[in-house]
Formats: structure tokens, C-alpha cells, sequence
């Protein structure tokens, strides 16, 4: 009962997170002024800062294409999917990196559907590809770790490696997204768009996940193989 409660509250958790994405993602497509204005002026401020300090851009890059780029995010689910292989956990390693997979065509997906452009400034600092909403970079971390956190509080990690997970993951969803705007290849509302989709595809995995879980449960406690109503 426990166990379908917190599916239940994952399935909504995922429903709002989706419902505000899909505000934001309205927003953007139809170039919103407020939300513009917004944009411009934070990534105005922190471009401006990033052509001035020089070893503080480089760190900046150094983080963004190395330590939170999506590569290195995707390494690190693939050796949680390696472990959960070892462990002859098939059906949650497919899981892993299903969403993982779904949320690389997703966040594509709607940045060929949006189409919108990047800053473009006269003295860049960085560069990225394809287009702007939502960001990869803060989509990806926000899945990988969250897929982290979750696959740890499957298997019993103990709370201090919880509480520790979770400040890594913190760190890293709010240092990547950072990093995207300080090198000026992101406005704000891409960052929150990858935040946004990023939860709402963690989110809708665990319910998704628990559901599947409790139906095979629920067939494999009938005594004749069927699933009881």
C-alpha cells in the first residue's frame, strides 16, 4: 500500500512538472515578451562578466564540456546500468536506460519542433549546437542524477549517502545550469525548460516503474497466473 502510494505521488509529481514545462514551452514559442525581456537581461549581466574574467569563463568550460557534459553524464548511468546487468536486474537496467535514451530523443525532438535561437553576442566565449530550448546540458544532469538518487533509494543506500547523493546532484543541476548561461550559449528559460522535462521524465519513469512492478506482483500472486481485480 506503502509502495503504490509513492507511485501515485510520483505519477502527480510528473503530471505537474510536465504541465509547467509545457506553460514554459508554450511561452517560448510564442516569443513572449516578458519572458524575453527577462532572458536578456540575466544573460546580458553574466556575458558581460564571463568577457572580463577570463580564468572564471575557463573553469566555467571546464565544468560544462567535461564534468556535466552529457557524455560524461551518459558514462555514468551506463555503468549504473553495467551494475544493475551484474546484479541480473534486467527489467530496471532497461529502465535506466530507456529514460535515459527518452530524454536524449526528447529533448531533441522539441528543439527541432521550437527551433529557437541562441544568444548571439559580438564577442562570444563559447559555442554550442542546435537550437537553444530546452538545454541539454541541464536536461541530461537533472535525469542522470535523479535516476541516481532513485536507484540508490531501491536498494537501501543508507541515508548519509542519500543526503550526500542529493547535495552532489544539487550542486550539479544548478552548476550546469550556471555554466550554460555565464558562456552565454543558453537563456534562463532553456535551463529551467531542461530542469523542467528532465524531472518530469524522472518522475514519470518511478511511477511508470512501480506500476509495472506492482502489476507483475499482482499476476505472480494469483494462483492461476492472472491478475486479480
Amino acid at each position: 500500500m506503502q509502495s503504490a502510494t509513492l507511485h501515485r505521488r510520483a505519477a502527480r509529481t510528473a503530471a505537474v512538472f510536465t504541465a509547467l514545462f509545457l506553460v514554459l514551452l508554450a511561452l517560448v514559442a510564442a516569443h513572449w515578451g516578458p519572458l524575453g525581456s527577462v532572458d536578456r537581461e540575466i544573460v546580458v549581466v553574466l556575458h558581460r562578466s564571463a568577457v572580463e574574467h577570463h580564468g572564471w569563463t575557463r573553469a566555467n568550460r571546464v565544468l560544462t564540456d567535461w564534468i556535466w557534459d552529457p557524455w560524461a553524464m551518459r558514462v555514468l548511468l551506463a555503468v549504473a546500468v553495467g551494475w544493475l546487468l551484474w546484479r541480473r536486474e534486467r527489467r530496471l537496467a532497461l529502465w535506466v536506460a530507456g529514460t535515459a535514451a527518452a530524454g536524449t530523443a526528447l529533448q531533441q525532438a522539441v528543439k527541432a519542433a521550437v527551433d529557437r535561437e541562441r544568444p548571439r553576442w559580438p564577442d562570444p566565449v563559447d559555442s554550442a549546437h542546435y537550437a537553444a530550448f530546452p538545454s541539454g546540458h541541464a536536461l541530461t544532469v537533472t535525469v542522470a542524477f535523479g535516476l541516481l538518487l532513485w536507484l540508490m533509494a531501491l536498494h537501501g543506500a543508507a541515508a548519509k549517502w542519500l543526503r550526500l547523493m542529493a547535495a552532489v546532484a544539487a550542486v550539479s543541476v544548478l552548476g550546469v545550469g550556471f555554466t550554460r548561461l555565464y558562456l552565454g550559449v543558453h537563456w534562463p528559460s532553456d535551463v529551467l525548460g531542461g530542469w523542467l522535462l528532465g524531472a518530469a521524465l524522472v518522475y514519470g519513469a518511478i511511477a511508470a516503474y512501480g506500476y509495472a512492478q506492482s502489476h507483475t506482483s499482482e499476476r505472480e500472486s494469483s494462483p492461476d497466473g492472472r491478475v486479480r481485480s
